[in-house]
């Protein structure tokens, strides 16, 4: 046994070390435990977007539409390898479900509210850490392949229009000037100038670590493998048998967190979109913002460290092994969307992105005990919400109200 703390994280990914920096700053006593380290999953290889205007759930008519085409395509958008179909189709039905009008306009509205918070949350808990020079303000460019593309995506920007968010409308002409360089193919286009990004993820998440260490945080790495609640607190066991004590635990574990929460007896849908990217020299094109192909599914982003191309997803769990094809797919589309892409030098990557049916994460106490507080299911915005949810989770720590109304997130609506 060793000496009970205030809070225990589990997990050192983004969301994880911001809690734990926004509860520290509430004067608990905290310590981080992680399986790997900090920044050793998704926070490191995601594409370094704060995605604020990226409201609308995954889980909406539009993608059903869309589904039947992509999943035949291996290594399209949307695929289930087939060796993982029976295991995840209860997943896929509640994801279904979540798919009606009703439900689709009740997950935006809830993703709404945890955007604007997340996006005032921002600045402050840079400046905080001292990594608010990291922060770009370059925007995203949406680009769409003929009239048709481009009007089928309209509603969409309707709902973004009702929710106060700012978009502007290209044409060809217009495109060029804020983006040179793409092939003639894509005739119209959509500008949001709200969608930040920072320069490098990894170093972001491991500068969030430096700054947590800095102000008397513990990192430790261990791999937890169990919760148990006592009367006063929570028990935190890891694999090699030690247990730690707690007043209280965040569980922030990523794609691995379901598994933890099952534990103490909670059963949460959570699944693995496994995301694949190439990043490539900085030399390796010249990108002045962010390029969203969305009816191929992925994105070409500039980070200080290089142009990584990534994205789609593969509901693939968190056992088979990496299909680097999906890769090598997305980035030869690469080469013919952005004709002058130089396609060599680059390195390939996988994570696991924690995704829940509706494409709300859970955030908010365990059934079993208000000592555990639950913060994942994030899908590809953990780093977009990271600052959000952190807030969150340093106000059910500290008895406070949430900043926002919770009950969409609930661990318990499934």
């Amino acid at each position: 046994m060793e000496k009970q703390v205030d809070v225990i994280v589990v997990g050192a990914g983004v969301v994880g070390l911001s809690a734990a920096i926004a509860a520290q700053g509430r004067g608990l006593s905290i310590t981080v435990l992680d399986r790997e380290g900090p920044a050793a999953g998704a926070s490191a290889g995601n594409a370094g977007a704060f995605a604020f205007t990226d409201i609308l759930p995954l889980a909406s008519p539009g993608i059903l539409k869309k589904a039947p085409k992509w999943l035949l395509d291996p290594l399209g958008p949307l695929s289930v390898p087939p060796a993982y179909a029976v295991q995840i189709a209860p997943w896929m039905f509640r994801f279904w479900r979540a798919c009606s009008p009703s439900r689709v306009a009740h997950s935006t509205a809830a993703q709404t509210a945890l955007m604007d918070l997340s996006r005032a949350e921002l600045e402050p808990f840079l400046t905080q850490t001292d990594t608010l020079p990291m922060l770009r303000k370059e925007g995203n460019l949406q680009v769409y392949e003929g009239e048709a593309e481009f009007k089928a995506s309209l509603p969409g920007w309707a709902a973004r229009e009702e929710h106060g968010i700012e978009f502007l409308h290209l044409s060809k002409t217009e495109i060029e000037e804020i983006q040179p360089g793409l092939a003639s193919r894509f005739t119209h286009g959509t500008f949001t100038p709200g969608w930040y990004s920072i320069a490098d993820p990894r170093l972001y998440t491991l500068a969030l670590a430096e700054s947590f260490r800095n102000t008397g945080g513990i990192i430790e790495r261990a791999e937890v493998s169990a919760l148990r609640p006592t009367e006063h607190g929570v028990e935190v066991v890891t694999v090699d048998g030690s247990v730690r004590r707690a007043r209280k635990v965040v569980l922030s574990a990523g794609a691995f967190s379901h598994r933890i929460a099952a534990t103490i007896g909670e059963t949460i849908p959570l699944e693995t979109e496994r995301g694949y990217n190439t990043t490539l020299p900085q030399d390796a094109f010249d990108l002045r913002t962010q390029v969203t192909f969305g009816g191929h599914g992925f994105v070409v982003t500039r980070l200080s460290t290089g142009i990584r191309v990534g994205g789609a997803v593969e509901l693939g769990g968190l056992k088979l092994p990496p299909n680097f094809r999906r890769s090598e797919a997305m980035l030869k589309k690469a080469q013919a969307f952005l004709p002058g892409l130089k396609p060599q030098g680059g390195v390939q990557w996988m994570g696991f992105r924690p995704s829940l049916p509706d494409s709300l994460p859970a955030i908010g106490a365990a059934r079993a005990t208000p000592h555990v507080i639950h913060a994942f299911g994030h899908g590809h915005l953990g780093l977009t919400q990271s600052a959000g949810t952190a807030r969150i989770v340093a106000d059910l720590l500290t008895g406070q109200r949430p900043a926002i109304d919770i009950t969409s997130f609930s661990p318990q609506r499934f």
